[in-house]
């Protein structure tokens, strides 16, 4: 799962995939040039090196993830709480809330939650 991080401008970038795709490759500079700041260089380096890994493909001048936006989120989400908390999902929840009072339609939503990821 680890093979599924992504640094900063490189998710900035694969959310802009997610939207568009499939999109055209030129069109995808033209995105990244406007939302990014990107130069036509840099997009198609980027999309050369996230081919390369897996995580989408050109094809035709057609760029297409192979790889979705949940499953980066999850690796991501599960690394920040084993480097940032030890691991501890209750720690992570007890720092995110912070204090902060929750509706109880929230606090219902969060135990149903929890119930459908329960072991056994």
């Amino acid at each position: 799962m680890e093979d599924l991080k992504l640094c900063d401008s490189e998710y900035r970038f694969m959310l802009i995939v997610w939207e568009c795709a499939p999109v055209k490759s030129g069109e995808l500079v033209r995105l990244c040039n406007e939302r990014l700041g990107w130069k036509k260089s840099t997009t198609y380096t980027v999309i050369k090196k996230l081919e390369t890994r897996g995580f989408l493909i050109n094809q035709d001048t057609v760029v297409t993830p192979l790889v979705t936006k949940e499953e980066c989120q999850a690796v991501e989400s599960d690394y920040f709480v084993e480097r940032t908390f030890g691991g501890s999902l209750p720690g992570f929840v007890a720092a995110f809330l912070g204090g902060k009072k929750i509706t109880e339609q929230e606090a219902k939503e969060l135990k149903e939650l929890i119930d459908s990821h329960k072991e056994g």
